[in-house]
């Protein structure tokens, strides 16, 4: 659950040469902060002066924050009707949105339809009973337990997303299952990402990095060197630091799901917070999954579609779309790329 306390921005370190630009000397300068999608933000860019790399880096945070608060399912916020008010009323009213959520979540019906269900925005029910365990498992770990399974799968009755009416219109979002509810963790981050990425070029930000939480999105290049940012894939099995791979990124995105990210012990064995919706379990075939893209919300849909997926139907759904790229880690470290990897 979110804590209700501010992000503050933090600008870390200003490294490397500054580098003539039209006259004017840009310099590296990075930003850090913490809070939003429960994650850590990092800014990565080039500016002219510091001042103006913090006016980029608040944008940034401000309107992630936006993001953050509109489709958070935890809490409520004076003034706005987010996924929770969506949730709390499903079954009695449609709830007036902001455009913002309308457009999510008609993105989520597409990838729904893209990755045959496996990545699933109204999986809510379901998602929270694992929630609650984990939460349980991770504050009392002498407790911890696994959900019974009648229970998940009563919960699962009520996963339709043919139930989720969303009326454009009127700017409505009705939930016609009492029962159901959203959960966009497979989707939001990448999402969001993706839209500031976009505001913050039309601003002025046209040489950085955004990264929350892993969720990596490329602004043009290096202004130093002229060359596309390099970015690591972590080692699932190692320590943080440890990558098995690095990409060039351009205006591109790189998103990893996989099993370090969340999980907590049951009887000495790890269940992670990506939950199969064909075995309602932790999906088993994979140590981690990146994407490698130009948009960070399909990265994000797409990398845990494939964590749900055997290698072969990953695979070929990765083969059928323009200039997408997948590393898979499988459980024994064995890695496979892509074709055009």
């Amino acid at each position: 659950m979110v804590k209700k306390i501010a992000a503050v921005i933090i600008i870390m370190i200003m490294i490397f040469n500054s580098t003539a630009c039209s006259g004017q000397e840009k310099k590296r300068y990075e930003a850090e902060f913490v809070l939003i999608f429960d994650t850590v933000t990092q800014i990565v860019g080039y500016s002219e002066s510091r001042g103006e790399f913090t006016r980029q880096a608040q944008l940034i945070h401000d309107t992630l924050k936006e993001y953050h608060q509109l489709y958070d399912i935890y809490n409520n916020y004076d003034g706005i009707n987010n996924l929770k008010t969506i949730n709390d009323q499903a079954g009695k009213a449609p709830v007036i949105v902001d455009q913002r959520i309308i457009d999510m979540l008609l993105f989520s019906k597409e990838v729904y339809d893209l990755s045959d269900g496996k990545v699933n925005a109204a999986f809510g029910a379901v998602l929270k009973i694992w929630h609650d365990y984990r939460e349980e498992g991770i504050e009392s770990p002498e407790k911890a337990e696994l959900p019974p399974i009648d229970l998940l799968i009563e919960s699962s009755k009520h996963t339709d997303i043919s139930k989720m009416i969303i009326d454009e219109e009127n700017s409505t979002v009705f939930l016609t299952d009492p029962a159901m509810s959203l959960d966009v963790g497979a989707i939001a981050k990448g999402y969001a990402v993706q839209e500031v990425s976009k505001i913050a070029l039309k601003n002025g930000f046209t040489s950085g990095l955004i990264s929350v939480g892993g969720n990596v999105r490329s602004i043009g290049i290096k202004e130093d060197t002229g060359t596309p940012w390099k970015v690591g894939i972590q080692n699932p099995m190692g320590q943080e630091g440890d990558n098995i791979s690095h990409v060039n990124l351009s205006n591109a995105s790189l998103v990893t799901s996989g099993i370090y990210e969340r999980y907590y012990i049951v009887d000495g064995r790890n269940y992670h917070h990506i939950i199969d919706p064909d075995t309602l379990f932790p999906a088993e075939y994979f140590a981690s999954v990146s994407i490698l893209c130009s948009d960070s919300g399909l990265a994000d849909a797409l990398s845990t579609s494939l964590f749900n997926m055997p290698f072969e139907q990953g695979q070929a759904l990765i083969e059928s779309l323009p200039d997408t790229e997948a590393i898979w880690v499988f459980l024994d470290g064995k890695i496979k790329y892509s074709t055009n990897y």
